[in-house]
């Protein structure tokens, strides 16, 4: 009973990770911050829906459907659907209504509702139709490059691609990024070390605002009574 999630990582620069999940006997979880966005199918007892999830720039109590069935795409930082600017969707999402299993609208046109197996090649088909774009600045500045244009051009970019600043993405991709390591079994002197926290209590205080949840809660309570919402490494 919970919240069962599982996932995998991918290696297109559109998508960052491809998920589903089940729950059962849980109708509430700590939703974990997060600079991406999802496309997000579900089917309950309410029937089958559709949504664009927007980032959550802190962490937050969400409910859950009972008895539901999630299929998630979790898009790559920086990249945007045209029509729905990142800014607009930071800690909010737009419903996609008359959603069936087999299709839904989305910028005008009908779309097959992807899968586990062709996430990739969907978002390769919405690049194409010109509803899904991608700024490659951003992921150059999240690996440290530093692009050709000046600072205020690449900050301008970032926020418009993302909805965040460079460094508001940065702490919660490093909040997610420490909380996976402790989940793992990493002590948090270690994880405040290999992720350049000043000290414990700065470690204490991103995981408070962004996870939902303490070092000693991450390592110890693996099924706590209220789920984590999908967590893993961007």
């Amino acid at each position: 009973m919970g919240l069962e999630i599982e996932g995998r990582a991918s290696d297109s620069p559109y998508v960052s990770y491809v998920w589903r999940s089940r729950s059962e006997g849980v109708d509430r979880m700590t939703a974990v911050a997060s600079a991406c966005w999802d496309l997000v199918f579900w089917e309950s007892r309410a029937g089958f829906q559709a949504a664009v999830a927007g980032p959550e720039s802190r962490t937050s109590t969400a409910p859950v459907p009972e008895e539901a069935a999630f299929f998630g795409i979790t898009f790559a930082l920086g990249t945007s659907l045209t029509h729905l600017p990142a800014p607009l969707l930071v800690d909010g999402g737009v419903d996609i209504p008359g959603a069936t299993r087999r299709s839904f609208w989305l910028k005008g046109s009908h779309w097959p509702v992807p899968g586990p197996d062709d996430a990739e090649a969907f978002a390769d088909r919405l690049v194409r139709a010109g509803v899904l774009a991608r700024d490659p600045l951003v992921s150059d500045l999240m690996r440290g490059g530093t692009p050709d244009v000046s600072a205020r051009t690449a900050q301008r970019r970032f926020q418009a691609a993302t909805g965040f600043t460079h460094g508001a993405a940065r702490q919660i991709e490093r909040a997610r990024h420490a909380a996976v390591l402790l989940r793992e079994g990493t002590a948090a002197d270690d994880v405040v070390h290999r992720l350049g926290y000043y000290d414990e209590p700065h470690l204490a205080h991103a995981l408070s605002r962004f996870i939902g949840r303490t070092a000693g809660q991450l390592r110890n309570d693996p099924r706590p009574a209220r789920p984590l919402a999908l967590l893993y490494k961007t």
